[in-house]
């Protein structure tokens, strides 16, 4: 047994698992994801068109998604346009929707 209990990842780690599958316990954040993974960015307005909601309910699931540390963000004028932080959710969302042929 102490070599299973030596083999679990640490915490941290364990914590960074926490929050991406807390993201990704939700459809609306998925399609978020997904289609962030594939435009690379997108505005506020145009994550409202894709999963066809209000401006402010696309507002919400972004706020979401950065505070979880998923999402970086920039400012152009009175646009907020987003992105993946990072490739590792790309990675989990490849895993995530790969089919089989």
């Amino acid at each position: 047994m102490s070599q299973v209990r030596d083999a679990l990842p640490d915490d941290e780690v364990l914590e960074s698992a926490k929050i991406l599958f807390a993201a990704l316990a939700d459809k609306s954040r998925l399609k978020i994801l997904h289609a962030l993974k594939e435009t690379h960015e997108l505005c506020v307005c145009d994550v409202a068109a894709v999963l066809g909601v209000q401006t402010a309910a696309a507002s919400h699931h972004l706020r979401k998604l950065r505070d979880l540390k998923l999402l970086k963000y920039r400012n152009d004028g009175k646009l907020v346009y987003y992105s993946l932080r990072d490739q590792s959710v790309s990675q989990v969302l490849n895993h995530v929707f790969a089919t089989d042929g």
